[in-house]
């Protein structure tokens, strides 16, 4: 599982626009709810943080996903497993 396949997958599960808010930094500028639903999807690994941290709505700071420990919420490495279940056994209706 690589970093393109991860993408194509997030585009065809619709998860692609998550993606698109975190990497910007809009996922924690926006009203609540947004971030809320964005950090599910970094909890299960649907998404991944990017690559640079970025500032959130009350000042504080988004780590970036190498800033934290391989395999926890927003890492690559979560997505790879997130990810490579759902090819192996397709999406449930809890994510």
């Amino acid at each position: 599982m690589n970093f393109q396949r991860i993408k194509s997958l997030q585009k065809e599960y619709g998860f692609d626009n998550y993606q698109a808010l975190i990497n910007n930094g809009h996922a924690w500028t926006l009203e609540g709810s947004v971030g809320r639903d964005c950090d599910a999807t970094l909890v299960s690994g649907a998404c991944m943080l990017p690559k640079t941290s970025k500032a959130n709505a009350y000042g504080g700071s988004v780590p970036s996903r190498d800033d934290l420990k391989k395999g926890t919420k927003g890492t690559f490495q979560n997505s790879v497993r997130f990810w490579s279940d759902v090819e192996l056994n397709g999406m449930d209706d809890e994510c």
